[in-house]
């Protein structure tokens, strides 16, 4: 039985993907990456993740549509969903926070190190930690 926890990691930028997709996997999760919003929502259903890292801006489907409807899909709706996006303004966290996200971080003010205890947080590996 595979207890490894899966993570769907949506991130249109490949080095970007890449790294975390290496950096999660030494962490011991089983971590499936897409680079559009398109694929993430069919891999969302086949590959049931624990929770989904997002981006924000991708091409054709937008990560707020996305979280918009992965929140409105019955078989989704409870995935733990983490945004990781360029986007800093207050507006578009709040945007994100009214669709349901469960946590928001901006790319620039935090490091890969943040991004995988927030993972681990949110799936119930460890105590809570300030940022």
């Amino acid at each position: 039985m595979d207890t490894k926890k899966k993570i769907l990691l949506v991130e249109d930028d490949v080095a970007l993907s890449a790294v975390y997709k290496s950096r999660l996997e030494m962490e011991g999760f089983d971590t499936h990456a897409v680079n559009n919003g398109e694929v993430a929502l069919s891999a969302a259903l086949e590959f049931k993740p624990d929770l989904i890292l997002l981006d924000a801006m991708m091409p054709k489907i937008s990560g707020f549509d996305v979280l918009d409807i992965l929140r409105n899909t019955p078989e989704t709706s409870n995935i733990r969903i983490i945004m990781l996006t360029a986007l800093s303004q207050p507006k578009d966290k709040e945007r994100a926070e009214s669709l349901g996200v469960d946590d928001y971080l901006v790319k620039s003010q935090v490091v890969i190190g943040d991004v995988v205890e927030r993972v681990k947080y949110h799936l119930g590996l460890m105590e809570h930690k300030a940022l």
